[in-house]
């Protein structure tokens, strides 16, 4: 408007000087008004060009401040109250607020001095003082009233202009993060359209981005099973964030390309606001990873089996070096010996934690569930650790237990689940509570309720510092500080039994402070009573297993221990002393897992030999051989004190059997 006004203005003033048209009296403009009006004029221009871009209102003021004095300088060169352009300086006046309240008191102002002026030259009556008013304040007093929420709208557009200029270079930087993403990245709404998809994801599918658009994303992420069916509701997990609103993780998920290729993928769904409103998957081909981890699994499998025989035969032939019975040596030989007994042992249970821990990664694990009392099963284990923990000089406490003592009735906890599992879990983690623990106690507890039953184990040990928490069931990982450098481990323990826990539909976790003590948790499902007696039928009429590689029972009296980690030696049965050179065990059968069990090597008959005249009394041969068991080396040489015992009470062998090589030579 400005523009407009001043352009007129200035053409009033240069149409008598490039034409012959001559204007009357009242609208002959001075040369101080005309270049007044070009000057505007100009500025106007300028202000239109760079305002916008600058964003500053100094150069709006500017203008304004300059068709003022033109209007000004044309009004009172054309009769002042009486010209023709009095209407113009009420324009003026009336968009003075829009400028600010200094443009207000510049209209205020040249209104006053024109009033002076008036006053001094003797023309001052009422009615220039009413067209004054009527010019000049009340287009003012109207301006404030018709522009009083300006300023708060001009603060409304300069946000919102502001806030769609971020959201646009937001869009543009997201836009650029997602494109360079290598994962695919699929966005849908809440009825599972496809927003958006970016090139890694189209590059996986086989999809370009304006067929997949718009379309359901089953038709274009097509997740299958191993019956090469559609997934259902419960397993999609798009479809899970989309019900539940949390963020779903979900490893080797066959998905089929536009082709028809399965792939293996590794895929996170995130929500998108509240619930039902949408979601974004982020998943990538691990096709080859997956099949590089199971050549890895089969070769650790492989090697560990077949590593397991000759590490048996050394713990074996160590373990008759140590025998009294069968050897003598001396004290630093013995020391020497039975470090590298406790090496072959360590040797042992690392390959036997390798071969379980490939199992449970590949589905070879063998899930063979019975009901069992958790109670009553958890505190044979329990008392089957208690010598170990004196030895250490520990208190190893089972709570139901003292609760029974006190004729506190304890509640019946049935679980149908693998027992072997159970065992492995719970003797890991009681092992490792009494390992970790230098003095103090080991409390072992049961509690739950309708649903489930939680087995804890807390200890008053070391504790595990806060960072290694989020790390501790990992494969291989061990937490490194200076407490726990003397104290062996093959870091599978924990890993193993997290993996046995959540094949029993459960789960294992900690609570530890650093320095305080630690408390493991092994939750798992509980059944009714109803449930419980209505499976043992169901078990009871079931077919036995074969038992081609099952263990035999233990003799009556000893503790098995089934411990899920380290591979315990063989049990070696103790010979009687003799001549013979190199007695060699041999293997006789293989436990369940594969492990050779070392028997005694039977006796080859001989001629009889002159006999001195002292006799010694032969040793027999152990009886039984426990197979398929896991003995901790305390019970070995509690066994082979028994053994020992027996071979003192036995009578001379009956003349009708054969002499033994260890007789002595006269």
């Amino acid at each position: 408007m400005v523009f407009l006004l001043s352009a007129a203005i200035a053409s009033l003033f240069l149409l008598p000087l490039f034409s012959d048209i001559a204007l009357v009296d009242p609208l002959a403009l001075s040369p101080i008004a005309g270049i007044a009006a070009i000057i505007t004029t100009l500025l106007s221009v300028v202000a239109y060009i760079i305002a916008p871009k600058d964003g500053s209102s100094t150069l709006p003021f500017t203008v304004y401040l300059f068709f003022l004095a033109t209007a000004g300088i044309v009004v009172n060169e054309t009769g002042g109250i009486g010209s023709p352009f009095i209407a113009l300086w009420s324009l003026v006046s009336f968009f003075s607020v829009i400028f600010s309240v200094w443009a207000v008191l510049a209209v205020i102002t040249t209104s006053g001095l024109y009033v002076a002026i008036q006053y001094l030259e003797g023309s001052l009556d009422m009615s220039v003082i009413i067209v004054v008013g009527l010019v000049s304040l009340v287009p003012v007093a109207a301006s404030i009233l018709v522009w009083r929420h300006r300023d708060n709208f001009d603060d409304s557009n300069r946000n919102v202009r502001k806030l769609t200029n971020e959201l646009s270079e937001v869009a543009s930087k997201s836009e650029i993060v997602i494109n360079a993403i290598g994962d695919g990245v699929v966005a849908v709404d809440s009825m599972g359209v496809i927003q958006l998809i970016n090139p890694a994801a189209q590059e996986l599918l086989g999809w370009g981005k304006q067929d997949a658009m718009m379309l359901n994303y089953k038709s274009v992420l097509k997740m299958i099973d191993g019956n090469n069916h559609e997934v259902e509701s419960a397993q999609d997990p798009i479809a899970q964030v989309l019900n539940t609103n949390q963020l779903v993780r979900q490893q080797n998920l066959t998905v089929l390309t536009k082709s028809g290729k399965k792939m293996i993928a590794a895929m996170v769904v995130s929500p998108v606001g509240e619930t039902g409103s949408g979601a974004i998957a982020v998943f990538r081909d691990v096709t080859k990873e997956t099949s590089e981890g199971r050549e890895q699994a089969e070769f650790i499998s492989t090697a560990s089996h077949e590593m397991r025989t000759p590490v048996a035969s050394i713990e074996g032939y160590l373990g008759l070096a140590m025998n009294a019975q069968t050897a003598t040596i001396d004290p630093r030989a013995r020391e020497y010996i039975t470090r590298a007994h406790e090496a072959a042992e360590h040797l042992g249970r690392l390959f036997q934690d390798l071969l379980d821990v490939s199992k449970s990664e590949d589905g070879r694990l063998t899930n063979i569930p019975k009901v069992v009392d958790l109670s009553p099963f958890t505190e044979k284990i329990v008392q089957g650790l208690t010598e170990k923990a004196k030895d250490k000089g520990l208190e190893l406490v089972f709570v139901p237990s003292s609760q029974r003592a006190q004729r506190t009735i304890v509640p019946v906890y049935f679980v149908n689940q693998d027992n072997d599992h159970i065992r492995e879990v719970l003797n890991n983690l009681i092992e490792n509570a009494i390992k970790y623990t230098p003095k103090g106690t080991v409390r072992v507890d049961i509690e739950g309720d309708d649903d489930k039953v939680t087995v804890s184990i807390k200890d008053s040990g070391l504790g595990i510092p806060a960072e290694d928490l989020p790390h501790l069931f990992q494969k291989f990982y061990r937490v490194n500080n200076s407490d726990r450098q003397e104290i062996g481990g093959t870091g599978l323990g924990l890993y193993l039994s997290r993996r046995l826990a959540e094949a029993m539909q459960g789960r294992l976790w900690v609570e530890s402070v650093h320095g305080q003590g630690s408390t493991f948790f092994l939750e798992l499902p509980r059944i009714t009573t109803e449930e419980a007696e209505r499976l043992k039928l169901q078990q009871a009429n079931q077919p036995t297993p074969s038992t081609t590689n099952q263990p035999t029972p233990f003799p009556s009296g000893q503790h098995i221990d089934m411990h899920s980690g380290p591979h315990k030696p063989p049990l070696v049965s103790a010979k009687p002393t003799g001549t013979e050179a190199n007695p060699e065990p041999v293997v006789s059968d293989r436990d369940q897992t594969g492990q050779p069990i070392v028997a005694p090597q039977p006796q080859t008959p001989v001629q009889p030999q002159p006999q001195p005249t002292t006799v010694p009394t032969p040793v027999a041969p152990a009886k039984e051989v426990p197979r398929g068991q896991s003995l901790t080396r305390e019970e070995i040489a509690d066994r082979v004190r028994q053994l020992e015992a027996m071979a003192k009470e036995t009578p001379p062998p009956e003349t009708e059997q054969p002499p033994t090589t260890g007789q002595p030579q006269p």
